[in-house]
C-alpha cells in the first residue's frame, strides 16, 4: 500500500476495556512522505503465532539494506476481508463444509472486520446484494454463502480480479482474501500473469485452500501457493474438507494477532524487496511472515 504527499493514515484499532467491551479509537499520523503499509505474523516454531511484542523486537530491510519502522501498531485492528467460494460442479460435494467453515472464520474473526463474499463457477458473482458493499453481520454473511450453486467450470482469475477491484471501496487499510477452491482455472477470461502481478500490487494478503480431488486434472496447488507467497499469506491442502473449518479459525486468529508495520517507500517505480525479522528474549527463533516486496510509486 502506498499513500502519496500529504497523507493522512488512519487506523481503527480495538481496545479493549476493563468490561470486555471494545470500543474504537481512531488514531490520525500525519506524514509528508510515501508510507508503505505491511501486516506482518510472527510464529513459533511450531506454527503458533505471537502476540504481545513491541516495536524494538523487529527488524525491517528493504533491498538488504536496514530501514526505520515510522509506524508501528500490534493490536487487533480490524480488516476487510473478501470470501472466495468456487461454486464449480466438482464442489458440490463440498458445499456444507465450505460454507461451515467460512461462517467460522467469520465468528472467529474481529466483530468491525468488514467482510464480501465472490463466488465463482464460469462466471464470477457477490454474494451480498448491491447496494450492500460490505457487512460485519454473520446472518448477512451466511445468506450471502448460501447463494452458493454448484455448476459449470472454474473461472478462478476473474472472481481474484473481481474481490481486488472491489477492495477498492474498502476504507480499512488491512485487506485479507480468503479462496476456498478444488481446481485450478478452466474459463476465465482474465489471465494469470496479470492477476498475480495485480494481486502482488495491491498489498491484499491471500490465504489460499485448495481442496483437490487427486483425479482432477484441473487440480493446480502451484498457482495458489504463488499467489499466498507473493502476498505474504498461506496456502493450505487438506487431506481431508472437514479439516476446511480448522484451518480457517486458525488464519482468523493469525489475522488478529498480526502487526503493522509502516515505513517510508521510495518513489522509483520500481519493485523492492522487503525482510522483516523479530527477536525477543521469551522467544527462540521466531519466524515473521510478511509479504516480500512492494512496487514503489512513481516520481
Amino acid at each position: 500500500m502506498n499513500i502519496r504527499p500529504i497523507l493522512v493514515f488512519q487506523l481503527l484499532l480495538t481496545i479493549a476495556s476493563a468490561a470486555g467491551q471494545a470500543p474504537v479509537e481512531e488514531h490520525t499520523i500525519r506524514l509528508d512522505v510515501n508510507l508503505v503499509v505491511i501486516n506482518v505474523s510472527v510464529l513459533k516454531t511450531n506454527g503458533d503465532t505471537v502476540s504481545g511484542l513491541g516495536k524494538q523486537a523487529f527488524q525491517l530491510f528493504v533491498d538488504d539494506s536496514p530501514l526505520p519502522i515510522n509506524v508501528f501498531h500490534g493490536e487487533d485492528a480490524p480488516v476487510t476481508v473478501s470470501i472466495v467460494v468456487d461454486n464449480s460442479a466438482s464442489m458440490a460435494p463440498k458445499r456444507s463444509e465450505v460454507i461451515a467453515a467460512s461462517l467460522a472464520f467469520a465468528r472467529s474473526s474481529n466483530p468491525q472486520d468488514q467482510m464480501f463474499v465472490v463466488h465463482f463457477s464460469d462466471q464470477a458473482r457477490f454474494g451480498l446484494p448491491p447496494a450492500k458493499p460490505f457487512t460485519s453481520s454473520i446472518p448477512e454473511l451466511e445468506t450471502a454463502l448460501s447463494h452458493f450453486a454448484p455448476a459449470g467450470t472454474t473461472a478462478l482469475y476473474d472472481a481474484i480480479g473481481m474481490a481486488l477491484s472491489h477492495f477498492d471501496r474498502a476504507t480499512m487499510n488491512r485487506k485479507v482474501l480468503i479462496m476456498i477452491s478444488d481446481g485450478g482455472d478452466n474459463s476465465s477470461r482474465a489471465d494469470l500473469t496479470d492477476i498475480l502481478r495485480w494481486a502482488q500490487k495491491s498489498g491484499v494478503a491471500f490465504y489460499c485452500i485448495g481442496l483437490f480431488d487427486k483425479a482432477d486434472s484441473d487440480s493446480n496447488p502451484r498457482v495458489l501457493t504463488e499467489f499466498a507467497d507473493l502476498t505474504g499469506g498461506k496456502a493450505f491442502f487438506p487431506s481431508n474438507v472437514q479439516d476446511t473449518t480448522k484451518i480457517c479459525m486458525a488464519i482468523a486468529r493469525e489475522i488478529r494477532s498480526q502487526y503493522t508495520l509502516g515505513f517510508t517507500g521510495a518513489e522509483d517505480g520500481k519493485y523492492h524487496r522487503i525482510k522483516v525479522t523479530a527477536n525477543d528474549p521469551g522467544y527462540s527463533g521466531l519466524q515473521v511472515r510478511a509479504r516480500p516486496g512492494y512496487f514503489a510509486a512513481k516520481p
